[in-house]
């Protein structure tokens, strides 16, 4: 069926065919998982609109932006400093595909032992399904696993890819390694746009990103309350979209949605009937629209209260020092940030664990689902040491891996329903 944007993704030399056949099993899914709960908030009806806009809209709004001379960038992480991307009037897109479709061009050149998210972006990419990747002026990745890494070698013959070094260490030399880092990306980001990054233009970034972060802080905060007033899908949900949205818009809504949620909590009235199991859920990233765990967990008699996740807690939690006034001052300030971030990649973790255990204490949580995707070795491998923080604590953890397909849908949520019941 024609749309309004078919000539713009015909320029984007997207495959139209199998893209309306991508747009509509993403519908029935949203749909189910979504459009079907109840009680849901009235703000919600924002996202619900960014979603069936995700594609269309919002990539007019990237054409538009690139016709005036601006630059789009995409990345695929939560250490790619975007501050810097809108101090050079840049914008900035997340990459990460949470879907199946496009496995099998990327099992064609990637070995199928490799985890799901690497399969989905490059298969999105070789099967011209993605109109965010063709949009962009610039791909982004970092160097978090060994598996995203050689990925990038090979996204690299598709379209122009540059790639950040993350330490594996947080030792005085990984910080030097870091800030060298940040500044190589400042000139590739300056390159890229012609546009040279002021002090000024980099203060009002970092507090435009900031501003974000912390209309997401108190989020999480409301959403704590006992009962919980809002789906853990629906946080989930609001987390994927702010990878894609407009940050000033996004901040906006999402600051109205809290001003609702909180006459919510005032009223003491929860989404879930009293004495509902509190979950929280920790581990890999969830990328749209890979919901399939979330949707799991809360059809079997649970609510998810928190994620300790790169789509969650993890890309939020901390804000950038905005007491800087010199350019060198904040650039400082950037790179003690994005350190703070307790990603699996990291050897030893011991900020992680620690997270992990208040988080689950400070939300009062029945029990930590860990989450990895099949053949990510860092986060499953992790899930050892997640496992014994928790148990010191008294607190029950299952740990699951899975992929994007629909095949272990039953056996997952027989594990989950044994889980909920046990910490019921």
């Amino acid at each position: 069926m024609p749309t309004p944007y078919d000539e713009m993704w015909e320029k984007l030399n997207l495959d139209l065919d199998a893209h309306e056949q991508l747009l509509q099993v993403l519908g029935k899914f949203y749909g189910d998982i979504y459009l079907s709960q109840e009680g849901r908030l009235k703000g919600m009806e924002y996202l619900d609109f960014v979603l069936s806009e995700v594609h269309g809209l919002r990539i007019k709004e990237l054409q538009e932006a690139k016709a005036q001379g601006r630059r789009v960038i995409g990345t695929f992480c939560v250490f790619v400093p975007e501050e810097l991307i809108l101090a050079a009037d840049g914008v900035c897109v997340g990459l990460c595909a949470g879907a199946e479709i496009g496995k099998e061009a990327a099992e064609k050149i990637l070995p199928r032992n490799t985890c799901a998210l690497i399969k989905s972006f490059v298969g999105f990419k070789l099967s011209r399904l993605c109109p965010f990747i063709e949009s962009c002026d610039l791909v982004v990745g970092e160097t978090t696993c060994d598996g995203k890494k050689k990925a990038y070698e090979i996204f690299a013959d598709y379209a122009p890819v540059y790639v950040m070094e993350i330490p594996q260490m947080k030792q005085a030399c990984d910080r030097e390694l870091w800030r060298a880092e940040i500044l190589r990306f400042k000139n590739k980001v300056e390159e890229i746009t012609g546009r040279t990054i002021t002090a000024d233009k980099l203060k009002e970034a970092i507090r435009l990103v900031n501003a974000r972060r912390r209309v997401l802080q108190r989020l999480n905060e409301l959403r704590a309350a006992i009962p919980t007033p809002i789906s853990g899908r629906d946080v989930l949900l609001i987390n994927q979209v702010s990878f894609y949205d407009d940050p000033v818009r996004f901040t906006a809504r999402i600051g109205e949605l809290c001003d609702e949620l909180e006459k919510r909590v005032q009223a003491g009235e929860g989404i879930v009937p009293a004495g509902t199991p509190r979950l929280m859920l920790s581990g890999c990233p969830m990328a749209v629209p890979n919901w399939k765990l979330p949707y799991i967990i809360e059809s079997s008699g649970a609510v998810i209260v928190g994620e300790e996740s790169c789509i969650g807690t993890r890309n939020i939690r901390d804000l950038v020092d905005e007491s800087g006034q010199s350019l060198e001052e904040m650039l400082d300030a950037l790179v003690d940030r994005y350190l703070r971030i307790d990603c699996a990649c990291f050897t030893p973790n011991v900020e992680r664990l620690e997270h992990i255990v208040q988080m689950a204490r400070d939300l009062q949580v029945n029990g930590v689902i860990h989450f990895a995707l099949n053949f990510c070795q860092p986060y499953a491998m992790e899930a050892f040491k997640v496992s014994r923080a928790l148990e010191k604590a008294g607190i029950p953890m299952l740990a699951l891996e899975t992929d994007y397909s629909m095949e272990d849908v039953e056996q997952l949520k027989t594990r989950v329903e044994a889980f909920v019941e046990m910490v019921r």
